[in-house]
């Protein structure tokens, strides 16, 4: 899913703050949902947005 996707589904287009706010949001969702847990599930795609991976395991 690409951070504009995310801005517009969760902020709406008339969002006009920081889109980088997507950014800060995936990395909080990180340290409560795959840190812990030691796990990968929301990778970067260079250049695409982001993924949610079935199994993420860092190990793997």
């Amino acid at each position: 899913m690409s951070k504009s996707d995310i801005l517009a589904e969760v902020w709406d287009f008339a969002y006009e703050g920081d889109p980088n706010i997507v950014e800060v949001y995936i990395s909080a969702l990180r340290r409560k949902i795959d840190a812990p847990f030691g796990r990968r599930s929301i990778t970067t795609v260079r250049g695409a947005g982001y993924r949610l991976e079935a199994d993420g395991d860092i190990g793997a």
